[in-house]
């Protein structure tokens, strides 16, 4: 049985607005709920995640680590998709996301998200340019810092 709540966060969460109803409520099924007490570490820089987390209720600290530590923030919107790239990729990433208030989440694993693209074209398509447009986003937030970094760097 897909809990309502389970379905409810995927519909909310922006990452799976690329997906139908149907898709959504195989993954809400694929999902595991997950209660998160106060503190404790969904995820650790370094490790190699399995899926993904849709916040149901709670917040979230993501404390970016590794060779260059940005500042924590927290992450407290229902439906916001914690790891959105490890659907796709196992590969670690450099943030640690731990559970300021008791949370509950939906994790969703890349095994079930990766057949769903497999069965589906239609929703490859829209994962590629949904991750493209995401990367954009980031990438054009970066561009100020890049110059002025280039422009610091020309006047020494």
């Amino acid at each position: 049985m897909i809990s309502d709540d389970a379905a409810d966060a995927l519909a909310r969460a922006e990452f799976f607005d690329i997906c139908d109803d149907q898709q959504r409520s195989l993954l809400a099924f694929a999902g595991d709920r997950r209660l998160h007490e106060p503190d404790a570490v969904l995820y650790q820089a370094g490790d190699v995640p399995e899926g993904a987390h849709v916040l149901i209720s709670g917040t979230l600290k993501a404390k970016p680590e590794g060779s260059t530590p940005g500042k924590p923030y927290a992450i407290s919107e229902p439906g916001s998709v914690v790891l959105t790239m490890a659907l796709i990729l196992a590969k670690p990433r450099p943030i640690t996301v731990t559970a300021v208030t008791e949370c509950l989440t939906l994790f969703i694993p890349r095994h079930a998200f990766m057949k769903l693209v497999q069965q589906s074209p239609e929703l490859a398509q829209k994962a590629v340019a949904r991750i493209e447009h995401d990367l954009g986003s980031y990438l054009g937030a970066l561009e100020p810092v890049g110059r002025k970094m280039k422009a610091r760097d020309g006047a020494q």
